[in-house]
């Protein structure tokens, strides 16, 4: 018995319904004939079916009608029309009103088949895409993202309440790596938003001579090499969320124009001096204190207050130890998916060692020494040996808290003082997890140097 796509197809001759049935059916489609639009939504509320095929021409419920009743009904089922030679016009103006194609008679098979095969591959690629959105949409949901922590759940709570109001500028701040941008992207799927309004920009990774034309856009002859219009990620964000990662990092010669952005709710292209609206919310996030940074001269204060209208601090890890299995059973789990091994868990020492351990690098170095741990285990239970933690744990011993020691060896030829500088980066991102943003704050230096 075939198992191909289920066609039904509405025609009140049945000579002609006889012709398209044979089409359909050599060709390897399922295909159902009924005589009117009543017998169709009848059909339609007890068999599911992959497209449509009506004639536009029929007594009691034309075409048109029926597609109305169909759209009401089953938005998502591809509708075809089939109209005779003086029935163009109607069919155009039924397209505008959900018809997905037409087609005249007599009909030709060869474009009848390929009519079907395109329209049912779109209907495919839309429910696959729509599921894509809903799974990420599951996924950042504040319901995926509960805690076992008092500071945790009170963050959470607060990410919550703020949902509700999609036009109030969000401020995350928090350590690398703590979750800063699972938090905007849950808050923008709490408002109703559609995944695919998301739209962040990270102000520290960008050069400072691109990152007003990738925020705001460009229109052609801007500068050189701006030979065409170019929309922003402003744009992008229309009707849902904007998130500027790393905004302590962002050039002082850009904050003006972010400040009129969020006073005003207007932004210009670079090279016009044309107003465009926007509408969409914006969260900031920065692992610095932008108080600080304000005292320092590297950020303005008035942009400051307009980004701090709602603040949400995300603690660290090693301040809510009590997260660490069920987020590192949320994470195997994935990993089971991925990679297809059974990884039956964690043996009790690893997650005592993991337990103790200080996490630099917060949920991100989690994450990533769980999937190293997953990929070298042949579907045992996962050992502290697995988790490279072993070796840190031993460096941490030794040396005080409150002391670093390094200890460098270079032949006369090696030695230089690239050579120390490139070494002690090498060590801090090894310390801190390969985190960039953990292991500026420990050296002390701008995140830029490890670009």
């Amino acid at each position: 018995m075939t198992s191909g796509p289920r066609i039904l197809v509405i025609d009140d001759k049945q000579s002609f319904c006889f012709l398209i049935k044979g089409y359909l059916d050599d060709s390897g489609y399922q295909a159902t004939c009924v005589a009117s639009g009543a017998a169709a939504l009848e059909e339609l509320e007890n068999n599911r079916y992959d497209l449509i095929l009506s004639d536009m021409i029929m007594p009691e419920m034309d075409g048109l009608a029926l597609l109305r009743e169909v759209r009401r009904r089953h938005q998502q089922v591809p509708f075809i029309l089939i109209t005779g030679h003086g029935c163009v016009e109607t069919a155009v103006a039924a397209m505008k009103e959900g018809a997905n194609d037409y087609l005249r008679k007599p009909l030709n098979r060869e474009e009848l088949l390929l009519v079907l095969q395109r329209h049912l591959e779109h209907a495919q690629l839309r429910v696959s895409y729509d599921l894509m959105l809903d799974s990420e949409r599951r996924k950042f949901s504040f319901q995926n993202l509960s805690s076992n922590s008092e500071a945790m759940g009170a963050t959470l709570a607060a990410g919550q309440k703020v949902a509700v109001s999609p036009r109030t500028t969000v401020a995350l701040y928090g350590e690398s790596g703590v979750g800063k941008e699972v938090m905007a992207r849950a808050i923008h799927v709490a408002s109703g938003k559609t995944m695919t309004s998301f739209v962040a920009i990270n102000c520290a990774a960008i050069p400072e001579t691109l990152l007003e034309s990738e925020l705001f856009g460009h229109v052609k002859g801007a500068y050189t090499g701006a030979d065409r219009d170019r929309e922003g990620k402003c744009s992008r964000a229309h009707g849902g969320t904007l998130f500027l990662d790393e905004i302590g990092d962002m050039p002082l010669s850009l904050q003006p124009k972010l400040l009129r952005l969020l006073e005003e709710r207007v932004y210009e292209k670079v090279g016009s001096d044309r107003q465009v609206s926007a509408d969409f919310r914006i969260i900031a996030a920065t692992h610095r204190n932008l108080d600080d940074c304000c005292n320092q001269g590297t950020f303005r204060r008035d942009l400051y207050h307009r980004l701090n209208i709602f603040p949400i601090t995300i603690p660290p890890l090693r301040e809510r130890r009590e997260d660490i299995p069920q987020l590192a059973e949320q994470f195997l789990e994935s990993f089971r998916q991925h990679q297809g091994k059974p990884l039956p868990g964690l043996s009790k020492a690893a997650l005592d060692l993991m337990m103790s351990h200080d996490w630099p690098g917060n949920v991100r170095e989690l994450r990533n020494l769980l999937e190293y741990a997953t990929i070298v285990t042949n579907g045992d239970l996962i050992q502290p040996e697995h988790l490279r933690l072993q070796q840190n744990a031993c460096c941490q011993k030794e040396t005080p808290k409150d002391r670093i020691s390094l200890h460098v060896d270079f032949s006369p030829e090696e030695f230089s003082l690239d050579a120390v500088t490139k070494q002690v980066i090498d060590w801090a991102l090894e310390r801190c997890g390969n985190n960039k943003s953990s292991a500026a704050r420990l050296l002390k230096a701008s995140r830029k140097m490890f670009y």
